[in-house]
């Protein structure tokens, strides 16, 4: 009885039934879109049918590439978050690179953990989400010579490649502008701090608002929980009940904003009618909430797209411009109206 070959198809054997170059399969396989349709058609169907798939350890010992990339975010349960990586991983694809991607869930040792298992994998270089990072991570990227750029957050430090916005800016937005209705009793949902300058910094940014205005937030008037609509709900909860009950709620993402929401009409209270209700990120269920949500808007799909170019260059030894701040826009709905005891 007959057994097939177990004989891997190779490069040459793709080539020759292509009718075409190695170096054109190499090109079709790694950069379609640089490649004629017709030609790739080809190329595509020989090793389709010859089962070809690359040595992978072989093409990146004899280019000292690998032509991945590693991405380590904080949690995969934020639809936030994935904007950004769809933009990243999309401009990666086109330039023939491969993202890896990992999460820590706001644990910094894990976090160390996978950027490890990441640059031991070979990654030619790595995303990272903040500018807050166990400090092993930056004794291995040191140590390897890696380029990495920093995502979500601005590092005025100057010291960390980046490009991001400024989280503090942003809290200041949004709470002048509830300010400006004539609000005077406010509280804050915020996520957790720790570990997170993003929440910190806009937390912050609320602060320096009020304080501007003679307003300061007590701790009973802030609370801090995860970024979840249960978390939203929980936090609304813990800040109606507090003596002064707020006027105004300013939330830490929209995420937490639409669990807040949620918590109100359960509770009987109208929106904007009986409190105003904010959040940041604008993602896109905020404009299909009942009130639409008042937000801030960050540029997210422009954050993983200039991330991607800017690793690509460096790759290819160009220069490039090691930080970038990123514009935020204040975008006013229906969830935040002038309270109905204005001063």
């Amino acid at each position: 009885m007959k057994t097939r070959s177990s004989k891997a198809a190779r490069l040459e054997d793709v080539a020759r039934l292509a009718k075409v170059s190695t170096a054109t399969v190499s090109r079709a396989l790694t950069l379609p879109h640089k490649v004629k349709a017709r030609t790739l058609e080809r190329v595509q169907q020989a090793a389709s049918s010859l089962g070809y798939v690359a040595h992978g350890a072989a093409r990146a010992l004899a280019s000292r590439r690998t032509h991945t990339v590693g991405a380590v975010v904080p949690t995969l349960d934020n639809a936030i978050f994935a904007n950004t990586i769809q933009a990243l991983q999309r401009t990666l694809d086109e330039a023939g690179y491969v993202l890896l991607l990992a999460s820590h869930g706001f644990d910094a040792d894990i976090e160390a953990r996978v950027t490890r298992t990441l640059i031991e994998r070979g990654v030619d270089g790595l995303v990272l989400l903040g500018t807050t990072h166990h400090p092993d991570i930056y004794r291995m990227i040191e140590s390897h010579n890696l380029p990495y750029v920093l995502t979500w957050a601005f590092d005025e430090s100057g010291n960390h490649p980046c490009v991001g916005f400024d989280n503090r800016a942003a809290g200041i937005c949004i709470a002048e502008h509830l300010l400006g209705l004539g609000h005077r009793r406010f509280a804050m949902v915020s996520g957790i701090t720790a570990h997170n300058e993003r929440a910190q910094e806009r937390l912050a940014g609320v602060r320096d608002a009020l304080a501007a205005r003679g307003i300061t937030l007590l701790s009973g008037q802030i609370v801090e929980k995860p970024y979840t609509h249960t978390g939203g709900r929980e936090g609304m909860r813990a800040v109606l009940n507090s003596a002064d009950s707020p006027t105004a709620v300013i939330c830490g993402n929209d995420v937490l904003a639409i669990g807040a929401m949620a918590e109100c009409h359960a509770q009987g209270l109208r929106v904007p009618d009986d409190v105003s209700i904010t959040g940041f990120d604008d993602m896109e269920m905020a404009s299909l909430m009942t009130p639409a949500l008042t937000t801030v808007r960050f540029p997210t799909a422009e954050m993983g797209i200039y991330a991607a170019n800017h690793l690509l260059a460096r790759l290819d030894g160009k220069a490039v411009e090691l930080r970038n701040k990123l514009p935020t826009q204040l975008i006013v709905r229906a969830s935040a109206a002038a309270p109905k005891t204005a001063a």
